[in-house]
């Protein structure tokens, strides 16, 4: 279990790595630059948790844990997005659709480059 651990640290520390580079570049210009780097960290930190801990308990297939795992993982942080940095603001159809696309590419970028360091034994997990 602590191997599983100190592997889940290092998954969340490169997960974060990449997100925030993305979601650095990616958000809408009514961000700040420590409102980005929030994101990349906060974001990661309420669906990690959920990805490594939580669902692979209900799936022995890799491929349908996969698609559950890295569907619920740009949804959830999109809702968490909205209520914690838009919910109240003025509406901004435009801006909140690059934010979501942003979220999404994050997730897209970070479970890609897990998936190339697995390809090349980088990575175990």
């Amino acid at each position: 279990m602590v191997d599983y651990l100190k592997l889940m640290a290092v998954g969340y520390a490169l997960t974060v790595l990449v997100e925030t580079a993305v979601l650095g570049l990616g958000l809408s210009a009514r961000h700040a630059p420590r409102v980005r780097v929030f994101a990349g960290l906060w974001l990661t930190a309420c669906t990690y948790p959920v990805v490594w801990l939580v669902l692979p308990a209900f799936f022995a297939d890799r491929t349908l844990y996969l698609i559950v795992a890295e569907t619920f993982a740009p949804v959830a942080e999109c809702v968490i997005f909205w209520a914690a940095f838009l919910r109240g603001q003025p509406a901004n159809r435009a801006a909140t659709a690059r934010d979501g696309v942003a979220i999404a590419l994050a997730n897209l970028a970070s479970f890609g480059v897990g998936e190339l360091l697995k390809e090349l034994e980088w990575w175990t997990a």
